[in-house]
């Protein structure tokens, strides 16, 4: 975690302040990153009761954010 943002991780803060990145994209890359270290440490341990469910989370959360992100712009383009 940072020192300026105590709860966001220190690689996303060039994406936090950067206005330019819509959030849903910092939200899929903290995704992403997750899962990857997820399965690393699944690779590593016996016990993947809860490291199953987690990831699961993580993976229907990270397609939530394409789901989102494809409707809002078919949103737009509608208007």
């Amino acid at each position: 975690m940072s020192d300026k943002y105590p709860f966001i991780p220190e690689y996303l803060v060039k994406s936090l302040e950067d206005v330019t990145i819509p959030l849903i994209d910092v939200i899929h890359g903290y995704l992403k990153v997750e899962m990857l270290e997820t399965e690393e440490v699944m690779d590593r341990d016996n016990d993947d009761r809860f490291l199953e469910g987690y990831l699961q989370a993580l993976t229907n959360t990270y397609v939530m954010t394409y789901n989102l992100s494809i409707d809002r712009k078919h949103l737009e383009e509608k208007k």
